[in-house]
C-alpha cells in the first residue's frame, strides 16, 4: 500500500478485475519524466476507454507529487514510495550512471498487470514520448 499526491492509501488488490499500467520514473518534474507523464496524460481517454488504471510511481515525496500533478494537470495517480518498498519489489531501485558518476535510482521501467493480477507486460527500455502509445497498441492487442 502506498499514498497518492493527495495522501488516500492505493493496494493493488484494491484494482483486482482490471488492468493496470504500473510505470515507475526517477522523479518529479524532469524534463523524461515531464515527457513521460504528459504523453500519458495526452492519451488518459484512450486508457480510460480500455478500462486501465494508470498509477505513475517514484520515490519523491507526497508533496513533490501534488506539485507535478497540479503543474501539469495529471489526470491519473502518482504514489510515493517514499521507503522504497515498490521499487524493491519490483527490481527497478537499481545503480544508475550519469555523467560518470554511479548512484542509486528509480529505473524508468513499467509494469501492464492483467485483471487477474499477473503481470502481462514488462516495459523494460521505456523512451518517454512513444510510451504511452506503446502500451495502448500492447492492451489493444492483449484485450482482442
Amino acid at each position: 500500500s502506498l499514498p497518492d499526491q493527495d495522501g488516500k492509501m492505493h493496494t493493488l488488490s484494491d484494482y483486482a478485475g482490471k488492468w493496470v499500467l504500473l510505470y515507475f520514473y526517477p522523479k518529479d518534474d524532469t524534463p523524461g519524466c515531464t515527457t513521460e507523464a504528459c504523453a500519458i496524460r495526452d492519451n488518459f481517454p484512450a486508457f480510460g476507454k480500455l478500462g486501465v488504471q494508470v498509477f505513475g510511481v517514484s520515490t519523491d515525496p507526497l508533496k513533490k507529487h501534488k506539485k507535478f500533478v497540479d503543474k501539469y494537470k495529471l489526470p491519473f495517480t502518482l504514489l510515493a514510495d517514499e521507503e522504497k518498498k515498490l521499487v524493491n519489489d519490483y527490481g527497478v531501485w537499481a545503480k544508475k550512471k550519469f555523467m560518470g558518476r554511479e548512484y542509486m535510482g528509480t529505473l524508468r521501467m513499467s509494469f501492464l498487470i492483467d485483471p487477474k493480477g499477473k503481470i502481462a507486460k514488462v516495459y523494460d527500455k521505456v523512451k518517454p514520448a512513444v510510451h504511452a502509445t506503446e502500451v495502448l497498441a500492447d492492451l489493444k492487442s492483449l484485450q482482442a
